[in-house]
């Protein structure tokens, strides 16, 4: 796998340095890149024959005569501008590099087996480029056909036919090994590059997640304590703005408890931003946590404020989870909220139902009376937190008209029995 300028993936620092390199020199794509190689590598060829054959080997004892000497750097030379396809066409690069080479040992003398810097190369491509078994039976045929024209051309005895098939098979086997563990290794780089960025995506995925779920729990806990004292708070001021002239004072007393409630209010914030910070050793921390124990308060703040409700406890009351206890609370006091925004003055019933299997809270309204005049709806913010707090403790959530025109809610949890029951007689509060 490459980009368009050629360049594999996992290279090394200093391939990626050279690649940055070529791409500001303009030399960009698979085929420009190769046939800088072939020209750099056609120079060292012409550079490293010319010092071996001219003056290296007549130092040995090898004499070369020197139109034999000279074809032999040609040939070597055309080896390596041959390594221009050694990407875009690996097999017949290193077809064209056999068919080479063939003459190179032709024109060579026996004694010296004469090899350019091309073979190598081209079967490192090769490994590189190819499935580990083509590559193989690929690199086998090279071996085989260079050593039979080995032994075709130069008529050597068996010791030097056994040296030309060794110095083949090193040379194309080496460089195809070599080839085929980079590529491998390039490859492992890549994986291990890609599974990590799907590590950081799936780590950013729940991070995320976690925030909403963290903003839903904040706007919930915020909702239902300031919407459940701030409504109440609204109706008294109505009332209270009536009785200004009317009955000062009762008017004062409005006033009174709207002071306690704000208080009230202000001290339920607080503990819910101690809870949400997670800040031991507060001074809040003592405050007491809302439970269906503090259901009977609930409903008589409730019934002092905007009208008579009843409270109905039925079956023998046992405990229930902590997050089950708390959000079933919530639930009864965002329906008492909302009944009296949405039906101000009508009676309502808040019945808890202790079954074998489940635990039940019921909230009903009656529709307003005729001189009840809800206020404005608010979007059914309401609705969403209790029905996303029944969802997080498992409890099956419904809310609706009733068919006399009011409103019920119901959520249900299901329990696993009684085991921490303490009875108590079904008693209206």
């Amino acid at each position: 796998m490459r980009d368009h300028t050629g360049t594999e993936p996992g290279s090394p620092r200093l391939t990626k340095w050279l690649d940055g390199r070529l791409t500001r020199l303009g030399v960009n794509g698979v085929v420009a890149r190769d046939c800088l190689l072939a020209a750099a590598l056609t120079v060292l060829t012409f550079a490293l024959l010319t010092v071996l054959l001219f003056f290296v080997a007549p130092e040995d004892g090898l004499s070369f005569d020197p139109t034999r000497a000279w074809l032999l750097v040609a040939l070597c030379c055309v080896q390596a501008m041959a390594l221009c396809l050694r990407r875009v066409r690996p097999l017949l690069c290193l077809g064209v590099i056999v068919a080479l080479q063939l003459p190179v040992i032709g024109v060579g003398l026996p004694e010296a087996t004469i090899r350019g810097i091309a073979p190598f190369v081209a079967a490192y491509t090769v490994g590189s480029l190819l499935p580990v078994r083509r590559a193989l039976l690929t690199v086998g045929a090279v071996v085989l056909v260079e050593s039979l024209g080995a032994v075709v051309l130069v008529t050597p005895d068996v010791l030097t036919a056994v040296a030309y098939v060794s110095a083949s098979a090193l040379t194309y086997a080496a460089a195809t090994f070599v080839g085929g563990y980079v590529a491998t290794y390039r490859r492992y780089v890549e994986l291990v590059r890609v599974r990590a960025d799907e590590a950081i995506r799936e780590q950013r995925t729940k991070v995320q997640a976690a925030i909403g779920a963290e903003r839903s729990r904040m706007a919930r806990e915020l909702h239902d304590v300031a919407a459940h004292h701030l409504s109440g708070m609204v109706v008294q001021a109505a009332a209270v703005e009536r009785l200004i002239d009317r009955d000062p004072a009762a008017a004062r007393a409005g006033v009174a408890w709207i002071r306690s409630q704000g208080k009230e209010t202000l001290d339920n914030l607080r503990l819910v931003v101690g809870v949400l910070r997670g800040r031991p050793g507060h001074e809040d921390d003592d405050a007491p946590v809302p439970g269906l124990g503090m259901l009977d308060d609930l409903v008589r703040t409730a019934g002092d404020l905007a009208g008579p409700v009843e409270f109905v406890r039925v079956g023998a009351q046992r405990e229930v989870s902590p997050i089950a206890d708390v959000a079933l609370y919530r639930i009864a006091q965002e329906s008492l909220s909302n009944a009296r925004q949405h039906a101000p003055g009508a009676p309502a019933r808040v019945v808890l139902r202790f079954d074998p299997r489940s635990v039940s809270l019921e909230v009903v309204n009656e529709p307003p009376g005729p001189r009840g005049v809800p206020t404005a709806r608010t979007g059914g913010v309401g609705l969403v937190g209790m029905r996303e707090r029944a969802q997080l403790i498992g409890a099956t959530f419904t809310a609706g008209p009733t068919a006399a025109g009011g409103w019920a809610v119901t959520a249900t949890l299901p329990t696993n029995g009684p085991a921490a029951a303490r009875p108590k007689e079904e008693a209206p509060a």
